[in-house]
This record gives structure tokens, sequence and C-alpha cells, in this order.
């Protein structure tokens, strides 16, 4: 790794503060995509779980986005020399939501970096943990893994995809198409090419199609969740992005019904079975 460990090793433990208050229109405009106007958006409406992605947006000027769309590095992430950079997976606990009106404060820091060597080349994974405190106390907590990755050429072969699990209690079937990807990437400020310029994503990053991010995909995986089992508390929840979803085809919501400790797992497949999201849940008992 070119890399060195002193100026890697400087970011450890870096921390980061902003406060923000929670204002009406993002959620009124994710409920937009969602094509669910009648969602509540006045002073006290909580905010459904995963909608604070809406905030606390990093407001990078335009002369340091970098030629991928991505802030260039060095500012709180590590300046880690691997071009690619993905969400790769997030783990949350709850609280209580935080709701329309109320000032909010994310604490952030750098709790862990690793390189390490997969099967795509080197790899680099950042932690970055991250704390939300409401007017009543902590409301959740993140912890938000980022991998970096090594260069890929068009006509590399991608790693063969897990095949997800083929017995769910209950599936949907969804896509989000280009404009879809467009209207998420304004709402969260994301300018990453890979979400709405296919040339770039075809002709440098080797993929067939626009990727659909992986929030977008863990919120809607979430969402069905919660709206087969209406009314459960949600406590916990974790997600993995296991395999790329493209704008050119549909993929399904998946998951199994809550045991007794309200555990359950959820997922998400493509149209040809692979897995492509994996996520645990755990709610609160009936």
């Amino acid at each position: 790794m070119t890399d060195s460990a002193s100026k890697i090793d400087a970011w450890l433990g870096r921390t980061e503060s902003c406060t923000e208050r929670i204002g009406p229109n993002p959620l009124r405009g994710f409920a937009a995509l969602l094509d669910r106007p009648e969602t509540p958006a006045i002073a006290g409406s909580p905010l459904p779980p995963l909608w604070h992605w809406f905030y606390f947006l990093e407001m990078t000027p335009q002369s340091r986005i970098a030629h991928d769309g991505h802030a260039e590095k060095g500012g709180f992430l590590p300046p880690i020399e691997l071009p690619r950079r993905m969400w790769a997976g997030s783990r949350f606990r709850f609280n209580h939501p935080l709701r329309i009106g109320e000032t909010v404060t994310r604490r952030s820091r750098i709790d862990s970096i690793d390189f390490k060597q997969g099967r795509s080349g080197k790899l680099a994974f950042v932690e970055v943990g991250h704390e939300y405190d409401s007017p009543s106390g902590l409301a959740f907590s993140e912890r938000h893994d980022i991998v970096y990755r090594e260069a890929r050429s068009a006509d590399s072969a991608a790693p063969p995809p897990q095949p997800a699990p083929a017995d769910p209690n209950f599936e949907r079937e969804t896509r989000a198409d280009a404009i879809a990807l467009f209207r998420y990437s304004a709402l969260t400020f994301n300018a990453h090419r890979i979400h709405y310029d296919r040339d770039y994503v075809r002709e440098v990053e080797g993929y067939p199609g626009l990727l659909v991010h992986g929030p977008l995909l863990a919120t809607l995986l979430l969402d069905e969740l919660l709206r087969q089992f209406p009314g459960r508390p949600l406590l916990e929840y974790s997600f993995r992005v296991m395999h790329p979803v493209f704008d050119t085809e549909s993929f399904r919501l998946c998951g199994r019904e809550p045991d007794e400790e309200g555990r359950t797992e959820i997922w998400i497949a493509n149209e040809d079975g692979a897995l492509c999201l994996q996520g645990e849940a755990r709610m609160a008992p009936e």
C-alpha cells in the first residue's frame, strides 16, 4: 500500500460535529419520490428510520469536487490512495425518532482504518461512528462502513455473486430508474457519477448501468419491513451491500417474519436471484 502508515494513522480517532434543525422539505421530497404525499411533515412529525440521510449533508464547493464526483480526499475522511469509494454497510441502534422542528447534533468519529487484500485487489475499510443527539437525548447511533477499492477496467470480471435465500415470507418487486436515482442524488447532494453518468459508469467503472445508491436500497428494504409489520418500534438494523443493483433491472425486497424476540432477516435479490443487500433487524416483541 502506497499510503504511509503514519499519514493514515493521523486520521484515526478524528472527530467532527454538526448541528442542524430538522426541516420539513427533505422529508416531503423523499415522500414524493416514494409517491406518498400524505406523509406527515409538520412540526413534531417523526422522521422514519434512515430518513436522517437527507440532513447533515456535506456541502463541498464545486472547486473541490474530484473527477468521479466525490469530494477531493483529505477532509474528515483519510486520503486513502485507492480511487473507488463506496458505501459498504451500516449498523444502527434506535432509541427514539428525530422530529421535524428539532435541533439535532451529529457527533462523528473515525473508529478504524483497515487495509486488506480481496479477490478484486487491494481494499481499505474505514469505520465511522455517528451519534445523533436530540432535545430528548441520544436518538440513535450509527456505524458506517466505507470501502475503498482499486480502479476497475471495463473488461475486468466481477466476482461471482452469492445466491439470495429462496424462502422469503414476504417480498415485493420494484425498481429504481434513472429519474429516481437523479432525484435521490439531489436530495442527498450526492454528485458521485456512478448514479447519473451512464458513459462514465460504463467506460470508467466497467458497470452495465447506473448504480442504485446503497443507502436508497437499505431504506427501501427497511421501509418494506415496517410496512409489513406496522406499529412495531424498530430497535436495531444492520445491512451490508453485497452486489450492485442497476437502473436497468428490477429487484425484490424480501424478508422473514420476526421471531419471538423481534429479530428478522431481510434482503434484496436482483432479477438473476443474486444477493445484493443483506440485512438484519430487531423490532420490539409483540
